[in-house]
């Protein structure tokens, strides 16, 4: 059996999230490797981000806020947003020495002797007394069922696959989902394709406007309660509402967002509504967002009924050694960079009661 390595803090995932962890935990006096891992699923640097589609610019982004101490600047808006936050994240990593361990898939988090979790990997088993998962939502597309999806003969794909409009050239397209992926997605194959066809379980809430501070904290505030109350978060894009920009306004204009209601079933060859209507179709491509990935804190029993994990702050409540950031109300960057150094600051109160008198572990 592999042997068992001790360190005072496990950070799961190296995105925005859990790279503004590591700089906390750098910045309080944790050292990497002794003081504390981060541990990464992802092949490189980037998070999520290294694996959207192309055609997502950097000037396109929705909302990328920098990284705790440096600054992502001088990046070419017409480069594909993959490779610029690729690029910022790794410099990022260099720069403050974090050392994270790549590609390593954490399977499983348990209660270990001393107190301490097991947090155990393909790459070994970490013995800590804390745990920062920011393990985000990529690795969990939700895919809803419908009936007769399975007898569906043509393509279907979920935004986490989509890598450009020109495979749809020619073809007729459904795409599932009101929020920005799936208005961008429309926007993007109309020009290509024979025909497309947008549905929505609820009609769409366009934004007007700049979106400030105070409706930023607002919707944070409509997360931040369902996570309270232990239910499932919506992300907060999800109550922001999307932005009514020129590109939007045209879509509205030349009929691309014509939103449609969500269909009853699937058919062979399209979809089809209560009422008989049906539409033809060759793609259904399902814009319907993500999931929080956390299979691997399941033996911990961390869960509510509501189907959610309760969190004060960033910690949750049914176990305080392990900390949630990039999730519910921090999903957002600004709000990863924010619950990174909340964690971090609880974390350092955490072990401070369990061991008074001595600071955080320091690389030798």
């Amino acid at each position: 059996m592999d042997k068992t390595h001790e360190v005072d803090v496990v950070v799961v995932g190296a995105g925005q999230a859990g790279l503004s962890a590591a700089h906390h935990l750098r910045r309080t006096g944790f050292g990497p490797d002794r003081g504390f891992v981060v541990l990464d699923r992802s092949p490189g640097p980037g998070g999520a981000w290294q694996f959207r589609w192309p055609t997502l610019t950097y000037g396109r982004v929705h909302g990328m806020h920098a990284l705790p101490g440096m600054e992502l600047t001088g990046a070419d808006p017409a480069r594909p947003s993959s490779e610029v936050v690729a690029g910022y994240f790794a410099d990022y990593e260099r720069a403050f020495d974090l050392r994270v361990r790549r590609p390593v898939d954490v399977r499983a988090v348990t209660d270990g002797p001393g107190g301490r979790l097991l947090v155990e990997t393909s790459d070994g088993t970490w013995a800590a007394r804390a745990l920062i998962n920011a393990t985000g939502t990529w690795e969990r597309p939700f895919w809803p069922r419908y009936p007769g999806q399975e007898t569906f003969r043509g393509r279907q794909l979920h935004t986490a696959r989509y890598a450009g409009p020109e495979e749809f050239a020619g073809q007729r397209v459904v795409v599932v989902g009101g929020g920005a992926s799936g208005t961008q997605h429309l926007l993007e194959i109309a020009p290509y394709a024979a025909a497309t066809t947008w549905v929505t379980r609820r009609p769409p809430v366009f934004r007007e406007g700049p979106f400030d501070e105070e409706a930023g904290r607002a919707a944070v505030a409509l997360v931040e309660e369902r996570v309270r109350q232990g239910r499932p978060p919506r992300s907060v894009v999800s109550v922001t509402g999307l932005p009514l920009n020129d590109a939007v306004r045209k879509g509205l204009e030349d009929g691309v967002l014509d939103r449609r209601p969500m269909f009853e079933r699937i058919t062979p060859d399209g979809v089809r509504w209560a009422d008989g209507r049906h539409v033809a179709a060759d793609v259904i491509l399902w814009a319907t967002g993500f999931r929080a990935a956390l299979g691997h804190l399941a033996p911990l029993g961390l869960r509510e009924p509501g189907g959610g994990i309760r969190v004060d702050g960033t910690r949750a409540v049914a176990d305080p050694r392990v900390h949630l950031v990039g999730y519910g109300p921090s999903a957002s960057t600004v709000g990863a960079n924010r619950a990174g150094r909340a964690a971090v600051r609880d974390i350092g109160r955490l072990l401070a009661e369990e061991d008074p008198g001595e600071g955080p572990a320091v690389a030798a």
